[in-house]
């Protein structure tokens, strides 16, 4: 069970509470988004800009960090967490237990690797990582960066599946993560053929997560 964004139908999304309430409630792993700031920091954060968890708007490549740092991302949720900050990469890595899983969504394009690379080097001795992203190459080119951890392509649709699901396993990538919603007998039987790994997200109705 991956608490997608942390747990955040409860907390502030990919911020500190959220990744610490999930692996109070025993998630299994934390997903997290990164983009690059403008000088050059991991920042954790879904969107491109800043305005739907702030209401300020700041595009993060645009930005520096010191900026983005100041902004409430709590608030939107509940009073409770006014004055959640956005994280760095590097607190959000701290908060993850022995024998957990942080999963990294990358979001912005192979760029970040080389810093990607100085932050994952600092803590691979005792921290499990795994990275996705909806862009093959930046993907690919990740896997390349990180050849000992687990690299996911995630797609949500169907005909994008079809014309890039051959070229997955020559990327050295272990699976595909889909949205269920393109999930059927035969995409989950290719992708067992082509023996690669399938996973899923955001499955929160159990009937669906058993079929």
């Amino acid at each position: 069970m991956i608490a997608h964004r942390g747990a955040s139908f409860l907390a502030p999304e990919n911020t500190i509470a959220s990744a610490k309430l999930a692996w109070e409630l025993g998630a299994d792993a934390v997903e997290s988004d990164i983009y690059l700031s403008k000088d050059n920091k991991i920042m954790v954060n879904h969107d491109a800009n800043t305005n739907r968890t702030s209401g300020k708007n700041f595009i993060i490549k645009e930005t520096n960090s010191d900026t983005l740092r100041e902004l409430d991302v709590g608030s939107f949720k509940s009073e409770k967490y006014k004055g959640e900050k956005i994280p760095f990469l590097q607190e959000i890595i701290n908060t993850v237990p022995n024998g957990k899983e942080l999963v990294i969504e990358i979001k912005c394009g192979s760029e970040v690797l080389p810093y990607l690379k100085k932050v994952i080097n600092s803590y691979k001795r005792n921290k499990k990582f795994v990275f996705i992203s909806f862009d093959f190459q930046t993907i690919s080119d990740t896997k390349k960066t990180f050849p000992k951890y687990s690299c996911y392509w995630l797609c949500s649709n169907h005909d994008l599946l079809k014309k890039n699901i051959s070229r997955v396993s020559g990327a050295g990538l272990e699976g595909i993560s889909l949205n269920y919603t393109i999930i059927d007998e035969k995409v989950a039987s290719q992708i067992k053929e082509l023996n690669l790994e399938l996973f899923s997200w955001t499955i929160d109705n159990p009937d669906e997560g058993k079929r």
